[in-house]
């Protein structure tokens, strides 16, 4: 028997998407998706985390269907308190199982707190779990390649060494944002070779795929390709 909360997520359901969404996420058994669109969903949290009963819910771990786990990562990134939303993440990341809700986990408070939040960035990058790693790198793209980026911050992802997909594909998408956002710092890492070799030639790839890298880069990049 659903909760009540799994019925409302229920009356949100589209069948198609399910079938849709369990293709992109594999590894998970397609009878955990319920379908909710994930616009439905994060207009379904804002209105949720207005509720007392969804703290109840974020201790409830783990949960039955993805939908749960997507809105469990959106609900805390619409978390306010620093501390609060820390311990949250830390409770919630041992659950996470695929890209996509380790994806749409993006705490806001974490921009107003960008002293404490890279000690818990390294700590989350060096995690042998996937997808606290992931989560790790991911948030050290989202918040330190613009006005607070140092050269030194390149060397969190170059030192994830792990052979699991989804780590190997973040490390390069953030080397591939690192190229359009602060280039000099940057191309030493494939000048030196300093990723393993599908990691860089995967970099180069999103690279020459970004409108932010300039025509003469994404050609020099190609020449920078481990064969």
């Amino acid at each position: 028997m659903n909760t009540p909360l799994q019925e409302k997520l229920f009356e949100l359901q589209d069948k198609e998407y399910a079938v849709f969404q369990a293709k992109l996420t594999p590894g998970i058994p397609e009878e955990s998706f319920i379908g909710v669109r994930v616009p439905a969903l994060r207009a379904f949290a804002k209105e949720y985390v207005k509720n007392p009963e969804h703290e109840a819910f974020l201790q409830e771990l783990p949960h039955k269907y993805y939908d749960e786990n997507m809105l469990h990562g959106l609900l805390i990134s619409l978390c306010k308190d620093y501390d609060k939303c820390v311990q949250l993440t830390d409770a919630f990341l041992p659950y996470v199982d695929n890209w996509a809700v380790c994806d749409i986990m993006s705490p806001k408070v974490f921009a107003k707190h960008k002293t404490e939040i890279m000690s818990k960035i390294k700590e989350w990058s060096a995690s042998p779990h996937t997808y606290t790693c992931r989560f790790g790198i991911e948030m050290l793209m989202s918040h330190f390649l613009d006005d607070d980026f140092k050269a030194e911050y390149l060397e969190i992802p170059a030192s994830a060494r792990s052979e699991e997909y989804y780590v190997k594909m973040m490390v390069a998408w953030f080397f591939a944002t690192a190229l359009a956002k602060q280039w000099d710092a940057t191309i030493p890492y494939l000048l030196n070779r300093r990723l393993a070799p599908w990691t860089h030639n995967k970099t180069i790839q999103k690279a020459c795929e970004s409108y932010r890298i300039s025509p003469e880069q994404k050609e020099y990049l190609k020449t920078l390709k481990v064969r």
